[in-house]
Formats: C-alpha cells, sequence, structure tokens
C-alpha cells in the first residue's frame, strides 16, 4: 500500500501461518526451478526462463492496474502468487501423475491416459490447488471486501502458477525442437493465452469474495465449477488440435475477460459514488473541502489531481490522502456490512482522518 493507513495498534500483524504458507511456497517454486535446470540444462533453461520471465512485468501490471483505487497489501499479493508457482504447481504434477496412473491402470491406453490428465485431471486439481490460496485468505476477511479483491488475488495465484509451469512447458519443446521449438510454444502460451490462468481462476476469486461479502458460501464451488470449465474448453480445444474448437474456446476465454474488466470497473465506480455519500460528513474536520471532495469523488477528477500534485511536489501527500479517504469510505461500508461495534469503529476512523491530515497540505 502507498501508506500506513493504520497506527501499529490497529495494523494487523501478519499471521504465522500466511509466513510460512509465503515461505514454503517460494522454496517449493525453487525446487521446481532447480529440477528443471538439472534436467534441462542451462542453456534451455536460461532461455525457457527468459521467456516465462519477458512477459510476467506487463501482465502483473495488467493485474494489479485493476486495484489502483484501494491496493492490497504487497505480503498477500506475494503469498498469492508463490502459493500459485511454488504449492500448486508441486501438487499438482503430483496429483495429475496419481490419476494419471491410476487411469493407466485400467487398462487404458497412454493416449487416453495423457488426454483424460490434459483435460479432466489437470484442470480440476490445478483450479482447486490455485483456489486454496483464496481460501487461505477468506479468513482475512479484511483484505477481501470486494469481488475485485477476488480477482486480483486469483490473478497473482494464476500468473505465478503460469509463471513456473511456462518454464517446463519451454524447456520441453527446446528439447524437442531447439530454440524455434521453444519460441513457437512462447508464441502459444506467452502472447496468445498468458492470462489463461488467471481468468481461469478468477472465476473462483469472485465466488470466494462473494462469499466474504454476502456469506453466500455456495458461490465457492459455482465458481471452482465455472473455473475447471473453462480451464476444461481450453485444454479440450489444445488436445484435438481442431482449429474451429481452439477459436471458439479463445473466444470463450476472451469473453470472460472483458467481463471480469467490465465488473472491476462497476465496483469501482460504486465505490467513488459511495465515498459521495460518507465523505461530506466530514468537512466539519477541516480536512474535506468542497474542491476536496470534487476531487475524491469522481475517477477523472482524481487523476487530474494526482496530476497537479505530481507537479506542485506533492504526489506522495495526495496519493496518501486520497487512499485515506478511500479506506474511510469502505470502513463505512464494512462497519455497516459486518455491524463493526462503535468502539472499533471509531478508532480506525480516527487514524484515517490522521492520516489525511498529516497529507493535506495544499
Amino acid at each position: 500500500m502507498a501508506v500506513d493507513l493504520r497506527p501499529p495498534a490497529l495494523a494487523p500483524r501478519p499471521s504465522l501461518r500466511l509466513l510460512l504458507g509465503l515461505g514454503v511456497s517460494s522454496a517449493l517454486a525453487a525446487l521446481v526451478l532447480t529440477v528443471l535446470l538439472l534436467s534441462g540444462g542451462p542453456v534451455g533453461w536460461g532461455l525457457s526462463m527468459l521467456l516465462a520471465l519477458a512477459p510476467l512485468p506487463i501482465l502483473l501490471s495488467a493485474v494489479l492496474g485493476l486495484d489502483r483505487l484501494e491496493p492490497e497489501p504487497r505480503l498477500y499479493l506475494g503469498f498469492a502468487f508463490a502459493w500459485g508457482a511454488g504449492v500448486a504447481i508441486v501438487l499438482g504434477i503430483a496429483l495429475t501423475m496419481a490419476g494419471e496412473a491410476v487411469v493407466a491402470g485400467l487398462g487404458y491406453s497412454a493416449g487416453v491416459t495423457d488426454d483424460v490428465g490434459t483435460v479432466v485431471l489437470a484442470p480440476v486439481i490445478e483450479e482447486a490447488l490455485k483456489g486454496a490460496a483464496l481460501l487461505a485468505l477468506l479468513r482475512r476477511r479484511r483484505e477481501i471486501d470486494g469481488l475485485t479483491d477476488g480477482i486480483i488475488y486469483a490473478g497473482m495465484a494464476g500468473l505465478g502458477f503460469a509463471a513456473v509451469e511456462n518454464v517446463g512447458y519451454y524447456l520441453g519443446s527446446f528439447g524437442q525442437g531447439g530454440v524455434d521449438g521453444a519460441v513457437a510454444t512462447f508464441v502459444l502460451r506467452g502472447v496468445i493465452s498468458p492470462l489463461g490462468h488467471p481468468v481461469y481462476t478468477s472465476l473462483i476469486g469472485i465466488g470466494v469474495a462473494y462469499a466474504a461479502v454476502r456469506r453466500r458460501y455456495w458461490a465457492i464451488p459455482l465458481g471452482y465449477l465455472g473455473a475447471v470449465s473453462l480451464h476444461m474448453l481450453w485444454n479440450g480445444s489444445a488436445t484435438t488440435g481442431s482449429l474451429p474448437f481452439f477459436g471458439l474456446a479463445y473466444l470463450v476465454i476472451m469473453a470472460v475477460l472483458v467481463v471480469l474488466i467490465l465488473v472491476t470497473v462497476r465496483e469501482r465506480r460504486a465505490l467513488v459514488a459511495r465515498m459521495g455519500d460518507v465523505l461530506p460528513r466530514y468537512q466539519g474536520t477541516g480536512l474535506l473541502s468542497p474542491q476536496d471532495l470534487g476531487m475524491l469523488t469522481t475517477l477523472k477528477a482524481r487523476k487530474h489531481a494526482r496530476a497537479w500534485a505530481k507537479k506542485a511536489g506533492l504526489g506522495r501527500a495526495m496519493s496518501d490522502y486520497q487512499q485515506a479517504a478511500t479506506e474511510l469510505a469502505m470502513l463505512h461500508v464494512r462497519a455497516e456490512r459486518e455491524r463493526m461495534d462503535l468502539e472499533s469503529f471509531a478508532a480506525e476512523r480516527d487514524a484515517l482522518l490522521e492520516v489525511m491530515a498529516r497529507a493535506r497540505r495544499w
């Protein structure tokens, strides 16, 4: 976040489970990459790492760009990414291989076993594992207070998973077809469909977020079913080799991506409109002039205010002020939704007003 909006007494301490999960996930991701290095050699591994990491800054910016109005804590974002890259990858490989062994043991051919693993087992297992990161964060309800938050955390888990998985795919293609083979696979996975895993898992993110906000827990299995179905559709199109099927799957995934973007835009506009209802109550504090209210309650005005403040040397102060005001509006929403006790509400409200007072220098 741009600023610590709560004093130490109010700031939530990271749980031991979260820190342990982050550490274990990071170690497992490093282990997988080391195994790939030892099995594929430094040249192929280096090229594969380069191809896997090249689009990552753009993809991370695209996902996190949806969250600029109320950024999530970096620790939680890092946990989601590391979980996808580590725990989800390792368990996904192990469980899929175990499932394929069962299918082969039933007497099916190697081709059928591979298809079942790709089209059925991988989507069912991988989406459950990536979605587990969202379930872990569900315990921290404060950090998932809208559908956008669910999409962001799911996107991070999906990007982590895809980054490490792609290294394996590129390395395998390099072993079969050299540089040309690796680059061809990169075009498919890194250029044509780089957001596959984030989009699939975002449906789980929406389900978990809806459960967190509305207490409608049926949304979680529904989101999981949607993620698995979308993942199966894509893997099935790749397995059949049918160009029309591939095109249909691609169009469906792009349509879901557009819907996800529209959800975040609509939710962001609703929050800004809510600020227009809440913030006028604080004009008596002297921290919100009519001009400040106008600046805070439309997305266009907020952007212009940040541009003006940056030129005036007040860029950080304006960012802190806007974020504190946003958190203040969200505090009211959360208080109404969760029936927060007055003492806790007052403590958080006063902490946010203090941040606004320190930041406002215009």
